[in-house]
């Protein structure tokens, strides 16, 4: 499957916000975001003009694809899931997007960013209630066990990773039982839990049209 393989900090300038994708690095004023808070590429500084209408829902779309990783034909699938389901597709949305496997491995702080909780969740190094799971678009439900193998727990980076979350904090949504390298999925996050800086109501208009 094709993957953005080049600099993340690229992607954060483009959408002019921090999309968090280098771990630890976007919490420090090392950040790209800090030093150089214009698009990419020769004319970057001039480029940075209001955005209006389809171009405003395009790059909303692209930001949240771009936070957790996906492509487009999944992110469409996802929406075309919500859209069918009784609710607030937006907000029915971003629960699909919240409850995927890397997503729960990265917010649980077992990884410094979603990439590296893909990489952790496709190693093998995961369980889910017990059974192993290498499929990062896993959908959790209330109630499941998420735990790092045994075999996997001097792992540095899955280390590493524990000691930032504690600045991080862990969502409402989930608990983690640090000493035991486990956590749990309490329930699904109600939008005003998923503090993140979407306006979803636009990619359900880009999609609608």
């Amino acid at each position: 499957m094709a993957r953005y393989t080049g600099p993340v900090c690229r992607l954060c300038r483009r959408e002019g916000m921090k999309l968090f994708l280098k771990g630890q690095r976007c919490y420090t004023d090392k950040c790209a975001i800090e030093k150089r808070n214009f698009v990419p590429g020769e004319h970057g500084r001039n480029l940075r003009s209001k955005t209006i209408g389809y171009g405003l829902q395009l790059r909303e779309k692209q930001k949240v694809k771009r936070i957790y990783g996906i492509l487009e034909d999944q992110f469409h699938r996802y929406f075309e899931r919500a859209a069918r389901m009784k609710g607030i597709t937006g907000e029915l949305l971003l629960q699909f997007l919240e409850r995927r496997l890397d997503n729960t491995v990265y917010r649980l702080g077992f990884a410094s960013s979603r990439k590296q909780a893909r990489q952790l969740v496709c190693h093998g190094h995961l369980l889910v209630n017990g059974q192993k799971v290498d499929i990062p678009s896993y959908l959790l439900k209330k109630g499941d066990e998420i735990s790092i193998r045994p075999k996997s727990q001097k792992n540095a980076f899955i280390l590493a990773s524990l000691e930032e979350v504690t600045g991080r904090g862990v969502p409402a949504w989930l608990s983690l039982d640090r000493d035991n390298f486990k956590g749990t999925f309490l329930e699904i996050p109600r939008r005003d839990e998923i503090q993140l800086p979407i306006e979803e109501s636009l990619i359900v208009e880009l999609y609608s049209k």
